[in-house]
């Protein structure tokens, strides 16, 4: 009987000491990630420590980009909503890979029209480079024969942890309820 009592014990424990089960790629301790510094969509000047206490999304994008920003966003925004007032304590940034199209004035016309409390960050391609870098994000731009182009970049979203480190990857099309998941768990630490 005190075998039993012992491996209910050892049990109890060890499930209290698990990491918890995002649903998005847990990159706790990946060496990626850090400071910057880029001007948002109102003109003021950012860095990763102005929202320290709160939980981060940082998404790489561009405003035109015709389908994975948008669904990304809107996904966003719809986890925001499901989070309710805890959302307050999260914070989006939508980071520009296009930095020749997408000015502070731009931005400021694209990224609240998701939402309000949403931030889109700019700066020159030498601080977008750096930025992207650190987070392992790849993009180049893809010209077409009229001159005009795209920009191909990675897809996934990043979940920074209330001082800031690197938890989770959300990777393209989770949904909403992916995001909503894994932001409340990062939110209850």
């Amino acid at each position: 009987m005190l075998r039993v009592l012992l491996c209910m014990l050892c049990f109890v424990l060890l499930s209290a000491c698990s990491k918890p089960e995002y649903q998005g790629s847990d990159i706790s301790g990946a060496s990626l990630g850090g400071d910057f510094t880029l001007i948002d969509h109102k003109g003021k000047t950012r860095t990763l420590a102005d929202f320290k206490g709160k939980v981060v999304v940082m998404f790489f994008g561009y405003t035109h980009c015709p389908d994975v920003c948008p669904t990304t966003m809107i996904e966003l925004k719809n986890a925001m909503q499901q989070l309710g007032s805890k959302a307050d304590q999260v914070q989006v940034l939508f980071v520009s890979v296009d930095p020749e199209r997408d000015t502070q004035q731009v931005l400021n016309q694209y990224v609240p029209v998701f939402d309000s409390r949403f931030l889109g960050l700019t700066g020159n391609t030498t601080q977008l480079a750096e930025v992207a870098g650190r987070y392992k994000i790849i993009y180049q731009k893809q010209m077409s024969s009229s001159g005009d182009y795209t920009v191909d970049h990675s897809a996934g979203s990043y979940l920074l942890d209330k001082s800031g480190k690197p938890r989770v990857m959300v990777s393209y099309g989770a949904g909403a309820s992916v995001f909503a998941h894994d932001l409340t768990l990062l939110l209850n630490e």
